[in-house]
């Protein structure tokens, strides 16, 4: 009787630096690689039509390369408890292999697995890839808790192993001896779906501005690397126009589905740096855009609550409103803000923006303007954002909005002022707002102030072919920081902890809010205002404010991957 072996795709969509495939094929007979796709998820999941065909993308190519090793993908309709013990008895298993993944719900997910392999006497093999550490590793380190700062995350990885390197590529000379059993009915019975087989209406569906797979994402990977000055210096690219736009490349989404493996990426960067500046030592802002993901992963590593407001430990208790019209209004680019509508409208179309474009529409949904949790921002970019996983989405709209890792809520980012110095000609606006594209450069971010002959001029006018401002920005953000303030006031008082000792006493002057001029008026706001703090005090230990956090700024994720 041979040995025989599954692999498991989840994450992890690739051949290269596959550290539990690479194990697995090892002194086998065959090997079936396996991903599970839930029909009845995808057909009531948030995830948008984008996010599926990028994953549907993925899958496409791994099977291409797989049938270059003589083998296919074996697509498994289903639930992972349901099928796995089937497929044990009915392909003779005895070696189950597949990547560690750190999230609370994959790891239960993960242990059900395990039990019903043990049960079945399946030798089970696990191995770290998706992230450059073991995340339980630096919770040991740190007495069993999350690093909640970067720079104490920082400090906690300069003290472990380095990171390893990443192996071989998965090849017919690694696979030895191993085959891939496959029959003629395979695309019948195992093929990758299609959108419409998921449910998905296709109709006008445009071609994909990012091509899924490991393919593409090492194509983007070479591409990346070609910018030696920026490995060199570290220079990040100046926000324009041009910026905004998706690049060739971009590589978020691809690290975020395991197209790309960041131990790769990390050891390119670092091969790249020391070669440029001859062998000198690369600094670890190097390193930021993945680090910063490693951070968000190890604070959602053991935090099952990590996606939400109320039971989460680290978590602000902050009284939001519920405006369902104006959440609707927010994620389906009908502020009546240029820029805050062009960027949501390119989020709904690509599936991704620019990170200071998600700062803007993540400080304008919450603490800027509206008032609205940054849960209901978050459901939202987990349903359109290619590059959105659990544990990333979430920290970084705990920390936009103030409610943890950050706690400058008297920096408010201006939905008109900080579209027109990043791109003053407003070539973005037109690009995605057509409707707008007859305005001049000089009223199209404040459509609203435009003398009605313009407005005319342009076949647009406002409050018929395009939306008056949902708020009046200036008075909206004064009174949402006096109640980020008298929140924040409330937990220095409960905790001792000298939050507000940095406020500005006028939250509007520089370095402050930033806002319309006197002349402009944006219309009126609704947001009401609310003076109750109950509830508003964390539901458990909080961070320490006081320990330094410089160089961390207002970021959402300080990606050279975007």
């Amino acid at each position: 009787m041979g040995c025989n072996s599954i692999h498991w795709f989840r994450k992890g969509l690739r051949l290269h630096d596959n550290p539990a495939l690479l194990e697995s094929v090892q002194g086998v007979d065959t090997i079936r690689c396996v991903y599970i796709v839930d029909p009845w998820f995808a057909g009531t999941s948030r995830l948008s039509i984008n996010r599926w065909g990028f994953l549907l993308q993925c899958l496409e190519d791994l099977d291409t390369n797989l049938r270059k090793l003589n083998s296919r993908l074996f697509v498994i309709r289903g639930q992972p408890a349901d099928v796995f013990p089937r497929l044990f008895k009915e392909w003779n298993i005895s070696r189950l292999s597949f990547e560690y993944d750190s999230e609370p719900f994959s790891k239960k997910r993960d242990a059900v697995i395990k039990k019903l392999a043990t049960e079945a006497g399946v030798e089970v093999i696990v191995r770290i890839s998706h992230t450059l550490y073991d995340m339980d590793m630096i919770i040991e380190r740190n007495a069993g808790q999350p690093p909640l700062t970067y720079k104490h995350f920082q400090k906690l990885i300069s003290q472990m192993e380095p990171v390893e390197m990443p192996v071989k590529m998965i090849t017919s000379e690694t696979m030895g001896r191993c085959t891939m059993p496959v029959l003629d009915d395979h695309g019948d019975r195992f093929g990758v779906p299609s959108l419409e087989e998921l449910g998905f209406d296709t109709e006008g569906l445009t071609s994909a501005v990012w091509p899924g797979g490991e393919t593409e994402a090492l194509a983007r990977l070479e591409r990346h690397l070609e910018r030696k000055a920026w490995v060199a210096n570290f220079e990040r690219p100046g926000m324009n126009s041009k910026s905004l736009l998706a690049s060739p490349t971009g590589l978020s989404p691809y690290l975020r589905f395991g197209c790309l493996s960041s131990r790769l990426f990390y050891f390119k960067l670092t091969e790249l740096y020391k070669k440029v500046k001859k062998n000198s030592s690369p600094p670890l802002s190097l390193y930021g855009q993945l680090f910063w993901r490693e951070f968000f992963y190890a604070a959602g590593t053991n935090n099952p609550k990590f996606d939400k407001m109320e039971g989460n430990p680290i978590c602000v208790q902050i009284p939001w409103d519920r405006n369902p019209e104006a959440l609707a209004k927010w994620a389906e680019g009908k502020t009546g803000f240029p820029w805050i509508d062009a960027i949501m409208t390119q989020l709904r179309q690509e599936g991704w923006i620019h990170h200071l474009a998600r700062h803007a529409v993540a400080c304008f949904l919450t603490r800027g303007d509206l008032w609205i949790s940054w849960e209901e921002g978050m459901k939202v970019f987990e349903e359109l954002l290619l590059d959105a996983d659990w544990s990333v989405n979430a920290g970084n709209w705990m920390w936009l909005s103030c409610s943890s890792f950050f706690q400058q809520f008297f920096h408010c980012y201006c939905p008109v002022g900080f579209g027109r110095r990043t791109d003053p000609n407003g070539d973005y606006i037109r690009r995605y707002l057509p409707v707008l594209r007859g305005y001049p450069a000089k009223h199209i971010y404040d459509p609203w102030n435009a003398p009605e002959d313009v407005q005319r001029a342009a076949n647009c006018v406002i409050g018929v072919d395009y939306p008056r401002p949902m708020v009046h920005h200036a008075e909206a953000s004064r009174l949402n920081i006096e109640r980020m303030k008298q929140i924040y006031q409330q937990l220095s008082c409960y905790r001792g902890l000298g939050l507000l000792a940095s406020v500005p006493s006028n939250p509007s002057g520089s370095g402050g809010i930033m806002q319309y001029s006197a002349e402009t008026k944006p219309g009126c706001s609704n947001v009401a205002g609310r003076n109750t703090l109950e509830g508003s005090l964390t539901s458990g230990k909080l961070f320490n404010p006081e320990e330094e956090m410089s160089g961390m700024g207002l970021k959402y994720q300080r990606q050279s991957m975007d």
